[in-house]
């Protein structure tokens, strides 16, 4: 086979759902990772001299210091996933491989976790299905396991990206007051009168519930610290489902430990996988294993972004999602 009409070599790192499988195996010389664990920079080095493309997902880590060493064949990498903070994106650039990311498919199924979160977190989930699951309901009061109400509340989003719009969306049929920070105000048909704040502060006076969209940079890192979390009302409801360095988690330990923050739905940390070990003696926050965009129709959403990049690259022209 010509040069010319040689399928380019793909490396998908990860299990993507059937059928994404099934059309990159159709459409190019696939290797998948059916083990399922993530790419070692060891392994990114050497598929940079074997491969064409990659689609990693966000367990793999293109720092600076490992694409340094790739060689020269690898010309794209084609992310399952919105957030790049996983690419030293100037790296890439300097070595000449495209990168894209899958946009807008995951948007839905993310703010649908979200509001999952932030209600569980409110209306205190955790303690209940324990009390249930072990046998412990043996009582009933008018003051038993009363939670804080969502419709009519407050919500401040930061971030009003294409989830924080979807979860917005969401609220909206709560009842909800819906206030956002922005990196500027949205026109009106996307904000849909919620109200703009032009500082993260400013918002958080008013958020009875607060709801993180943003994605993680050098200047989100720890976003939400012990002096930003006193800025909450008291008895605030926090949510995350963006990324888990946007929280100080020693200061979100503190602000429910004092009962300035009420309770926590987190679905992203510091550490992952894993989490925070010292949550687990909090049944106040109600947690989830990073599965926001975890539901079969966005999987394939995702992987076929992914290869619709891929095609377009291959076809000589540029990706719809190219950063």
């Amino acid at each position: 086979m010509s040069e010319v009409d040689r399928k380019p070599r793909l490396w998908i790192t990860r299990r993507l759902s059937d059928a994404t499988l099934e059309r990159a195996a159709r459409d190019y010389d696939v290797v998948i990772n059916y083990d399922d664990q993530p790419g070692t920079a060891d392994q990114l080095i050497a598929a940079s001299a074997d491969f064409d493309a990659i689609i990693p997902c966000h367990s793999e880590h293109f720092s600076a210091d490992v694409v340094a060493q790739f060689a020269d064949r690898l010309r794209i990498v084609a992310n399952h996933s919105v957030g790049v903070d996983h690419c030293d994106l100037p790296a890439l650039k300097k070595r000449g491989i495209v990168v894209t990311n899958t946009p807008d498919v995951l948007s839905d199924a993310t703010a649908e976790l979200a509001m999952l979160l932030m209600l569980g977190a409110a209306r205190n989930a955790v303690a209940g299905d324990r009390i249930v699951r072990t046998g412990a309901w043996d009582s009933w009061s008018p003051a038993f396991m009363v939670g804080k109400q969502v419709t009519g509340a407050r919500l401040g989003i930061i971030g009003m990206g294409r989830v924080g719009r979807a979860f917005a969306a969401k609220a909206r049929g709560f009842d909800m007051e819906i206030h956002y920070y922005n990196r500027s105000e949205l026109p009106a048909d996307q904000a849909k009168d919620a109200i703009y704040h032009d500082s993260v502060e400013s918002l958080l006076e008013v958020a009875d519930f607060l709801s993180l969209h943003c994605p993680a940079t050098p200047e989100t890192t720890n976003l939400m610290n012990q002096e930003r979390f006193a800025l909450l009302p008291p008895g605030a409801v926090i949510v995350n489902t963006a990324r888990g360095a946007l929280v100080d988690e020693a200061a979100l330990l503190d602000a429910l430990e004092k009962g300035q923050i009420s309770a926590a739905g987190l679905d992203c940390f510091q550490t992952e996988p894993g989490g925070n070990p010292a949550f687990s003696a909090h049944d106040n926050i109600f947690m989830l294993p990073h599965i926001g965009s975890a539901t079969r129709k966005t999987r394939d959403a995702m992987g076929f972004r992914a290869l619709d990049n891929l095609d377009a690259f291959f076809g000589g022209q540029t990706p719809g999602d190219q950063l």
